[in-house]
């Protein structure tokens, strides 16, 4: 399946009981676009967790800390309507020791404008908003 946005390929993940609420919808997981890293609804995710860093190599190796920030940046497209979530996913995110804001610069770095948000614009708003 290709991404709607930018017919990027997409990488399936299920997502855990405790980050769904993260989720758009009620579906059990999540697929990421590889090209534009656009969040959406999977509702027939892997039984098991793929490889997050064949999206890139900042993601984090670690599924309790991958996980989340794909999360992280799917919400970042609507920081006023996600705010509580953003808050939640980025203390998580800490909480597993990782830093967030460095995981944004990389992927910023990597992704430039081909990303769904200005990735470097929404980390300096993250920056205000903590």
């Amino acid at each position: 399946m290709s991404c709607p946005d930018c017919g990027g390929d997409l990488v399936s993940i299920p997502v855990p009981a405790d980050l769904q609420q993260y989720l758009p919808g009620d579906a059990p997981g999540a697929s990421v676009c590889r090209s534009c890293l656009a969040l959406r609804p999977e509702t027939e995710p892997p039984a098991d967790v793929p490889d997050l860093t064949r999206i890139d190599s900042a993601i984090p190796t670690a599924d309790g800390a991958a996980i989340p920030v794909v999360l992280l940046v799917g919400l970042l497209d609507s920081l006023a309507m996600h705010r509580e979530e953003i808050t939640a996913l980025l203390e998580r995110i800490e909480r597993e020791g990782v830093d967030p804001l460095l995981v944004l610069d990389r992927l910023a770095a990597s992704y430039g404008e081909a990303a769904h948000v200005d990735l470097g614009r929404r980390r300096r708003q993250l920056e205000q908003l903590l």
